[in-house]
Parts: C-alpha cells; structure tokens; sequence
C-alpha cells in the first residue's frame, strides 16, 4: 500500500497585504469570497485579518456577508441616479421650453399667462347644480 502524502507549503503574508485585503474589504472592493478565490486564501484567514486589522469588525462581531455583492448593489444605485438625473434634465429642459413660451406670448401678444399671486382661486371644484 502506497499513500501519496501532499506537502502543503506554508506562505507567510506581510501585514501590509493583509490590511490592504481587509481595506478592500472594507470599501466594497471585494468580497471575502472574491478575495478568497483571488488570491487562493481561505475564508477562514481573510475573516481573521478582518477582526485583527479592521476598524469596523472586533471580536465577537458576527461578520455577515450578503448573497449580493456590494459591487452589483452600486452598480444598481448608480444606473438608477443617472436614470433619475437624466428625467430631470428632461423635466428641466421641458420647464425652459415652457417659461420661454410663456415669455414669447406675452411679448408678441401683451397677455401676461402666468398667474398672479393676488389672484383669487377658481371655485372649480365645487359641484355645479343642473338646471
């Protein structure tokens, strides 16, 4: 019987590395998981330099993960802030075409369209009664 025995090598990481992983860890950079296949670590030992060098996570703090990356989370919350940028711009440009409209009428026409504050309401929301 021949068992084939694997030596495993021991690395030895600098501290510089290990608080630059937690520091991306931290900002949303990477995940642990992310981390953990792009350096060939394990989970297990970025989760300790977490609680060792991380100014958030102390001992006795469960760290817990979402199944969502924080990098798709951003990337949502960004798609969405310029989509809402976008509809003011549009809603802004809409307004100028508007207020110039209303400027041109009254320079070609001499009616004032904008409605003045000392107008009284309209008494258009109540009922009217049929004859």
């Amino acid at each position: 019987m021949t068992r084939k025995i694997t030596v495993r090598s021991c690395r030895v990481f600098s501290e510089d590395f290990k608080k630059s992983c937690v520091k991306d860890y931290e900002t949303g950079q990477f995940s642990v998981q992310e981390m953990s296949e792009l350096y060939h670590i394990q989970p297990v030992l970025i989760y300790r330099w977490i609680y060792k060098f991380s100014t958030y996570n102390k001992r006795r703090i469960k760290v817990v993960e979402m199944a969502d990356s924080s990098k798709e989370k951003l990337k949502e919350l960004q798609k969405r802030i310029s989509e809402l940028e976008r509809i003011v711009g549009q809603k802004q440009l809409n307004i100028d075409f508007l207020e110039k409209m209303i400027e041109l009428a009254k320079a070609q026409y001499g009616i004032d369209i904008k409605k003045n504050s000392d107008t009284p309401p309209s008494s258009g929301s109540e009922k009217t009664s049929k004859a």
